[in-house]
Parts: C-alpha cells; sequence; structure tokens
C-alpha cells in the first residue's frame, strides 16, 4: 500500500536505529525521504538502503544556518516538502551521563540538551511549514518520550525538552491547522536499538516487567506510526501526542510484583 505516493519526507536523526528504520518505511510508502544526521555517514548508509529514493545531509540541530539549509536542499532536490519527522536528540552516552537532578546537573548540559532537542525542532519546524504552507498541506511529527509525560530519578533535561516538544506540537497544531498543517508528537517507551545494546542492555529486563505486550518495542513500530501520521489517512489527527510503549504506562504501580507473584 502506497500511502505516501509522490510525498517528501525530511527524517532529522535519519541516521539513528529508529531514524533509519522510519526513512526506510516511509520510501516502502511511497515517499521520497531525506536522512539528515550530524554524521554525514551514518545519513548515508540509511540512504544506500533507499533504493535511490533518498538524499543523505549533514546537519546540526544546534546551528539555526545548518537547519535552513536542510530544509532548502530538499526542496531544491524534491520540489516540495510534505513531511517533517523531528527525531533527533542528545543521545551521546557522555551528555546522557551527566543529566542528572537539578541539583546537579552541568548548565552546559543543560543547555545542550534544550539546543538539539526543543529549540532544533522549532528550528525545523520554522523553516519547513512555509514549504507545507506552499504546497497546501503538511504533516509534523515530533518525536518526544514517555520521558515527557512522568518524572525519573535521573535525566531531568531530557525529560524536560520532550515535555515541552509535546506541547509545542500542540501550539503548531492550534496555530497552523487552518492552513492545512497537522502536527503530532509520538511518545516512545523503551525502544531496542543497536544503541541501547551497546549502551544500556540492562534496562530491558526492568522496563520488561512493566510492559503489556510479549515483546519490546523495536525502531519499525516507530517507523510504523510516523508513516500513519504523515499519510492522509490520519487527516483528521492533529495536536495529540501518541504513547507508544507497549502499555507500560497503563498498569497500576504495583502490577510487575504482583504478576510475578501470579506466575510462580
Amino acid at each position: 500500500m502506497k500511502r505516501l505516493e509522490g510525498k517528501v519526507a525530511i527524517v532529522t536523526g535519519g541516521g539513528g536505529g529508529i531514524g533509519s528504520a522510519t526513512a526506510l518505511r516511509l520510501v516502502q510508502e511511497g515517499a521520497k525521504v531525506v536522512c539528515a544526521d550530524i554524521n554525514l555517514d551514518a545519513a548515508q548508509r540509511a540512504v544506500d538502503a533507499l533504493n535511490g529514493n533518498g538524499l543523505a545531509v549533514e546537519f546540526d540541530a544546534q546551528n539555526s544556518d545548518s537547519i535552513e539549509a536542510m530544509v532548502a536542499k530538499t526542496v531544491e532536490r524534491y520540489g516540495r516538502l510534505d513531511i517533517l519527522n523531528n527525531n533527533t536528540a542528545v543521545t551521546d552516552p557522555e551528555t546522557q551521563r551527566q543529566d542528572t537532578t537539578a541539583v546537579d546537573i552541568p548548565m552546559e548540559v543543560w543547555q545542550k540538551t534544550l539546543d538539539v532537542n526543543l529549540t532544533g525542532y522549532l528550528l525545523c519546524c520554522r523553516f519547513a511549514i512555509p514549504h507545507m504552507i506552499k504546497g497546501g498541506s503538511g504533516s509534523i511529527i515530533n518525536t518526544a518520550s514517555n520521558s515527557g509525560l512522568r518524572g525519573d530519578l535521573v535525566r531531568i533535561a531530557y525529560g524536560t525538552t520532550k515535555a515541552a516538544v509535546i506541547n509545542m506540537s500542540r501550539y503548531i497544531a492550534t496555530q497552523h491547522g487552518r492552513q492545512g498543517i497537522r502536527c503530532n508528537a509520538i511518545a516512545p517507551g523503551l525502544i531496542v536499538t543497536p544503541a541501547l545494546e551497546r549502551t544500556a542492555p540492562e534496562v530491558k529486563a526492568v522496563i520488561g516487567k512493566y510492559t503489556l505486550t510479549p515483546r519490546l518495542g523495536t525502531p519499525e513500530d516507530i517507523a510504523a506510526l510516523v508513516a500513519y501520521l504523515g499519510a492522509d489517512e490520519s487527516g483528521y489527527i492533529t495536536g495529540q501526542c501518541i504513547e507508544i510503549n507497549g502499555g507500560t504506562s497503563v498498569p497500576q504501580p504495583h502490577y510487575a510484583e504482583f504478576y510475578a507473584q501470579s506466575q510462580q
């Protein structure tokens, strides 16, 4: 089913596990896709799997000129822009290690996280929306996180930016809806990516205890949701935050302990 035939999409963070899976799904649905990433080699590897239907672009989510150029290259290459999937985030282990609490977080880590995870999204929207309006419609899908909906013991900057992304999505949906622009946020839970396997494989067992589905999430799960929100069939959905987490936010807090006891 080619739901995205004739559409052009940008996937930022397109060289990562979720980004590359999303780019591939969008192409399978008929779109042309620009994979934008600060790591051009990673973006090119993702594009190599797209059978000539993609373009790798190097961009820096902390640099306004770089973001503007990324959008301009997309429109120059393909003539339009229909879908923007903001999927960039600060994920390097050293920065994440320092993203702790309000008392302890270094301010440069706080600022970097805001610049990439929030301001970078805003700037991508700023430069993409005029092209979408010109084309008559557009769908923006902002990758948030379940960390933006609940508290945790660490990663205060990450969680705060993801919460802001959710409400920014509502503002964009409100301000540009009558111009044909839809904007939604998605809030993934634990997604098993190569990066997770390298840096924190132990969290799979912890989160798995609270997951209602028989398996943990994969990048392809996120890609499927992005494809749906980019397609015209989701045309009445805007301003929403859709959780995609295997139901981890559904049960009572004591679920995991009582379930384990019932299996003994």
